[in-house]
């Protein structure tokens, strides 16, 4: 039940579900085309563009395209899942496969256990124990990961290496599923490469760093400080009031809180939502509002936004720990 809207707000969101806007998802449709329509676009049109304004131009599409995955994931723009997943394990963000990504981010909505490490996939905070083991270097590097700088420089290695980890445990462990995902996304990827590499002239090396580490990079953006240890569960979850370019690229997860409270409200209705309701989510998320990212970058560019040790964390079992680091494989595009 959503905690923010009163009994006359819920009437007229239920009525909205019936508008042609809703029913259709005809926005969403419209970023699946732009998307695919300007990745390959882009790619086809690579050596007319130059190398380097192509690769970035690729990066911000795939970083736009997680976002697409994400929505995916919430049951958009159809109410069939095998339709929506068609549009979504296309590997244009090079490392993660959709399926993986899938089972972490919905366990990621248990919103009982958020931030918990060992609990939510999605957490960037690490036990007490976990802290304790980790060598001086490992502990530098968790510290400066929850950084903005750090974050976008060095937090997708961690996303890489445990996403290698995790394929490594489901194929030691016979799950496969999880190692079938990883084939056929590894396979399609080795074909898209070449294709670009043949056909377009963009080098492996500049798709897989230029366009996949970057793309990760600016999707932590939005990933930093969007939740925080908090006692009451309501206040975990941030509210970002970004500039529309940010929404638009990340299809308005900005309003983070909104889209916990209402995971199955499709992204552009997100906004309205927030506006009708503003003060109530302020008060309800006990005030984890900032103004836009470049707050955050202002201040936390070289400091932390949170201890990596997480407060209120339980002590974890080997179970904890293979859930943790099956989620972290895919933290930055949820």
């Amino acid at each position: 039940m959503p905690r923010y809207l009163d009994d006359d707000q819920r009437q007229e969101l239920q009525r909205r579900r019936e508008t042609f806007g809703w029913r259709s998802e005809w926005p969403t449709w419209a970023v699946i085309v732009a998307i695919y329509g300007g990745w390959f676009g882009v790619a086809l049109n690579a050596r007319t563009l130059g190398l380097v304004p192509a690769v970035a131009l690729l990066a911000v599409l795939s970083c736009w395209y997680m976002s697409l995955q994400h929505e995916l994931i919430h049951a958009h723009p159809t109410r069939w899942p095998l339709v929506n997943m068609l549009f979504g394990p296309a590997p244009l963000a090079v490392w993660f496969p959709y399926e993986v990504y899938r089972d972490s981010h919905l366990r990621h909505h248990d919103d009982a256990h958020l931030t918990e490490p060992g609990r939510d996939p999605e957490s960037y905070y690490v036990t007490p124990e976990q802290w304790a083991s980790a060598g001086p270097v490992l502990r530098a590097a968790l510290a400066a990961r929850n950084t903005f700088a750090g974050r976008m420089l060095i937090g997708p290695w961690f996303s890489i290496a445990a996403s290698w980890l995790e394929a490594a445990q489901a194929i030691a462990e016979g799950r496969w599923r999880i190692v079938a995902s990883w084939a056929v996304h590894l396979a399609s990827l080795v074909l898209l490469a070449g294709w670009l590499e043949s056909r377009c002239g963009i080098p492996w090396r500049a798709f897989v760093f230029g366009v996949g580490y970057a793309s990760l990079a600016l999707a932590s953006v939005r990933s930093f400080q969007e939740h925080r240890a908090a006692e009451r569960q309501s206040e975990r979850t941030v509210v970002n009031e970004a500039a529309w370019p940010w929404r638009l690229l990340f299809l308005n997860n900005n309003y983070h809180a909104v889209h916990h409270d209402l995971p199955g409200v499709p992204w552009f209705a997100l906004g309205n939502i927030y506006a009708r309701r503003r003060a109530a989510y302020r008060v309800g998320n006990g005030g984890f509002v900032v103004r836009g990212y470049g707050e955050w970058a202002r201040r936390h560019a070289f400091a932390q936004g949170a201890e990596p040790v997480h407060p209120f964390a339980a002590p974890d079992s080997p179970a904890d720990r293979r859930v943790a680091q099956s989620g972290d494989a895919a933290r930055l595009a949820s």
